[in-house]
């Protein structure tokens, strides 16, 4: 793939002054808008990574920038040492709108899978009665539930953990869509496991998507252990994979729901707790907290977030596309390509190494032709198009990875 002068440019700046800490795939981006993002020599893209499905409603949606924009000329901070104006109505809001008492606001996804485990922690000595510090929380094998010590203590991937120890004790790693095995270490440890947590459909492993009824059966485990099942849909909720809330799909009420990235329509982080009454007020007031979470801006933009969401049918067209999606990109034939699978507009193609190139080559060729996706795990390549994608669009996308495939 060509670099030009200018976006050589910037990328050598990110790489003298910045931490190598990413990968990125050498696309230097300077606009977005709905489906499409501009490079900065005004080469047009297919966006089919929406930031990691943070941009579900779409490049610079009209309806959150207005709203972002709005409430920044009027108050963008207090900190939570005093009430504002807009976090009461945006709680209401979103809690009304996914069915839960309470709703604890923070800012990036992996903050709020760390309120999440706090809260089950708390919840495991205040009402299970745990013996003090010995609960225990499982999660699962593959997982990517962030970046803190806590959260990289669990993680299986050693890019993740490696030379970060010591890790934070207090966890059962298992293997993901195995019942079986949660229903092990509940047996065994049950009276200190406070939660279950997991991802509904695995993201960064590769749009992992468990057996059906695993998570219903994970669900009833914990029910019969008094544990709390705690879902993870900071990638995978707000309409990504056909439904609300991807656990939604097995009619699975999670007892705290963990939520991000699209909750602001990629303009803000934003991320949120959900839970009940009985889990969420074991947390007091000092005990945990953010100066950001809940700021005026962020719940200005989380509401209209949500409406474009549910205004636009998102959650049926990311259904009725993603079955379009998988049907016409199983017709591919080419060595590289082992099989596609995900649910809604969540999907991943598998891929197999041929002739020396591999996944990374298959995205810089789509690039080429104009379409955005990346590589993770290097032969399993992620497409998550925003969610207000047509059937027009996403079939011309399609025909540029078909070409990919067939040029490379």
């Amino acid at each position: 793939m060509e670099i030009t002068p200018n976006a050589q440019r910037y990328i050598a700046q990110e790489e003298q002054y910045g931490a190598h800490n990413y990968h990125p795939m050498p696309v230097v981006l300077s606009r977005g808008q709905g489906i499409y993002v501009w490079d900065v020599d005004g080469k047009r893209y297919f966006d089919f990574l929406s930031a990691y499905s943070a941009v579900n409603q779409g490049h610079c949606h009209p309806k959150i920038v207005k709203a972002l924009c709005d409430q920044a000329q009027n108050l963008c901070l207090t900190s939570r040492a005093f009430h504002n104006d807009c976090l009461g109505p945006y709680e209401e809001f979103a809690t009304r709108f996914f069915g839960y008492d309470k709703l604890l606001p923070m800012n990036s996804g992996a903050e709020a899978v760390e309120t999440a485990l706090k809260l089950a922690r708390r919840w495991g000595y205040v009402r299970k009665g745990i013996p003090e510090n010995q609960a225990i929380i499982v999660a699962c094998r593959g997982n990517f539930h962030g970046r803190t010590i806590s959260i990289v203590s669990i993680s299986t991937d050693p890019d993740s953990y490696s030379n970060y120890g010591p890790f934070t004790p207090g966890f059962e790693v298992i293997p993901y869509n195995d019942p079986a095995a949660l229903q092990e270490v509940l047996e065994r440890h049950g009276d200190r496991v406070a939660a279950f947590l997991a991802e509904p459909i695995q993201g960064e492993a590769g749009v992992f998507v468990p057996d059906d009824g695993y998570l219903k059966a994970c669900y009833d485990l914990c029910k019969q252990h008094n544990v709390l099942f705690v879902a993870d849909e900071v990638q995978t909720g707000i309409a990504r994979t056909g439904r609300m809330l991807c656990c939604d799909h097995e009619g699975v009420r999670p007892d705290i729901v963990i939520l991000g990235k699209a909750l602001s329509g990629g303009t803000l982080p934003v991320s949120a707790v959900l839970a009940d009454d009985d889990i969420m007020l074991t947390i007091r007031p000092g005990e945990h907290g953010s100066t950001f979470g809940g700021f005026p801006l962020a719940a200005r933009v989380a509401v209209a977030a949500l409406e474009v969401v549910r205004d636009e049918k998102l959650t049926e067209n990311a259904e009725r596309l993603g079955k379009i999606f998988r049907e016409e990109i199983a017709k591919i034939k080419s060595p590289f390509f082992k099989y596609v699978r995900g649910k809604g507009l969540l999907n991943a193609i598998v891929t197999e190494p041929h002739d020396g190139k591999e996944a990374w080559d298959i995205c810089l060729k789509m690039a080429e032709k104009g379409l955005l996706a990346k590589p993770t795990h290097r032969h399993i390549i992620r497409f998550a198009p925003p969610l207000v994608i047509n059937e027009t669009e996403l079939r011309e996308a399609i025909r540029i990875i078909f070409e990919a495939f067939e040029e490379l």
